[in-house]
């Protein structure tokens, strides 16, 4: 997580946050309120004693429903949240998911993990295979449907599946061959701390559906945050928070501030905003440990990940009742940057083509493509122009009137053939190429992913 923690609650209610003090392994639980409502400074040093007598007093007035308009949540039910992050490792920066689950809380408590997040050197190397990324994806279900989770957590490395967090099954799992391989001990680890999350994030669309004054009904959260690095070593990273499908905050890494994407999340901002440390906190993350974490899956997964698939390219005439239109497919490579661009002699047609995004094919490559409308008979004068880091050069294909790329207006090849069969064929291919590259994958080391030095140095 980019560990944003708990969202702000009730403005009526004390807020308890929970933070790990540097390496001493050991909890603060502090006792926050709005100025007035409590004695400042109230903090508690174990996570096992009573609660101070100020706090049991607001406790009290505070109990309420957690699905209620005005989204009050009990502390004695958020203290039972935050102490399931005591069940974070104490390396716990070796985590896919990013930092333990540790709240927004005390300003002085979180400028000491922030700065020791600042501490970790990212050493710039370059990778082979063009961009490389890693995201991760958070969504929470108020009430889902059948056959779907009320939390779900997906880790990616470029748009790759690598671990996954399923509150049905209730454990992380691999979701790529490298990952696999990991010992057991980090996969119970890692289920632990989504167990928390889970909780974590679902007050956390509790406290939206309050602002939006919505006590039921059918509901996301989602979370999406990551970083990536490009082949010349520059890099750049983002965070995002969601609620029913639409933007609700972001975070401006340039100029540490929160972006608010609709009225209601202005709540949440001003919230964020009275400490500037907590966007600091998440921006050390995402432009250090963020960016570590990757060079280290890149490591594990690189004769997967690094590896170069050139496309195969074929152009295609599809007849309609406005015209006749030429589309050039893309298939089967790996990595995901591409160029396709439409050509008429020598000048590139901008305005007059139509493009997909890049998508995956669902076996590790990806495929996509472009088209053009051409006046019949003309259609020998446009070419398709092809760049891809599998490519030693542009690659030039035109429509061959004798190929099988001849396509009416139902999508049908000649001889009854369609172009998703024409796809799939391609696909197959594809599959046994590259089960052929991946033959020696399964001696990749088994060491588990962020051990770095640094990484440990964290925790």
């Amino acid at each position: 997580m980019p560990d944003v923690g708990f969202s702000p609650l009730s403005a009526e209610l004390p807020h308890f946050r929970l933070f790990r003090l540097g390496q001493v392994p050991r909890w603060d639980v502090s006792c926050i309120s709005p100025p007035g409502l409590v004695p400042q400074g109230l903090r508690m040093h174990s996570a096992r004693i009573p609660l101070p007598a100020e706090c049991a007093k607001l406790e009290a007035k505070g109990q309420r429903s957690l699905r209620s308009a005005q989204v009050g949540l009990a502390p004695s039910l958020l203290l039972l949240l935050l102490l399931l992050s005591e069940l974070v490792p104490e390396r716990a920066a070796e985590s896919p998911w990013g930092l333990p689950v540790i709240a927004d809380g005390p300003a002085s408590l979180a400028k000491v993990v922030m700065a020791e997040l600042s501490s970790l050197k990212f050493e710039e190397k370059t990778w082979p295979g063009g961009t490389h990324s890693l995201h991760y994806h958070y969504l929470t279900l108020s009430e889902p449907g059948p056959g779907l989770p009320k939390f779900l957590a997906v880790g990616y490395v470029d748009d790759q599946p690598f671990i996954r967090y399923d509150s049905r099954r209730g454990k992380a799992e691999p979701q790529a061959p490298w990952m696999a391989l990991v010992d057991p001990q980090y996969w119970e680890t890692e289920t632990q701390k989504q167990r928390a999350w889970e909780k974590v994030q679902q007050v956390e669309m509790w406290t939206v559906m309050g602002y939006h004054n919505q006590s039921g009904g059918t509901h996301s959260a989602q979370r999406m945050f990551g970083c990536e690095i490009r082949e010349d070593g520059r890099s750049s990273s983002f965070w995002q928070f969601g609620f029913d499908g639409q933007d609700h905050l972001s975070l401006d890494l340039e100029t540490l501030s929160w972006v608010s994407a609709e009225p209601v999340a202005v709540r949440t901002k001003r919230w964020w905003e009275m400490e500037r440390c907590y966007a600091e906190y998440d921006k050390a993350y995402l432009e250090n440990l963020c960016l570590i974490s990757l060079h280290r899956y890149l490591e594990l997964g690189s004769q997967s990940l690094t590896r170069i698939e050139p496309p195969m390219v074929q152009v295609t005439k599809h007849t309609t009742q406005d015209g006749t239109m030429l589309r050039c497919w893309a298939l089967g490579f790996y990595p995901p940057d591409i160029s396709l661009s439409w050509w008429l002699g020598r000048k590139e047609l901008v305005l007059e083509t139509e493009h997909v995004e890049t998508r995956p094919s669902g076996d590790g490559t990806y495929q996509t493509w472009t088209s053009v409308r051409v006046p019949a008979g003309k259609e020998a004068w446009y070419t398709c122009h092809v760049q891809h880091p599998g490519l030693k050069h542009t690659l030039t294909v035109a429509w061959d009137s004798s190929s099988i790329g001849n396509v009416n207006g139902n999508g049908i090849l000649p001889g009854g053939i369609t172009v998703l069969v024409f796809v799939g064929l391609v696909a197959v291919i594809v599959i046994l190429k590259k089960k052929c590259l991946q033959g020696g994958e399964d001696n990749l080391n088994s060491q588990s992913p962020g051990r770095t030095e640094a990484a440990q140095t964290f925790c």
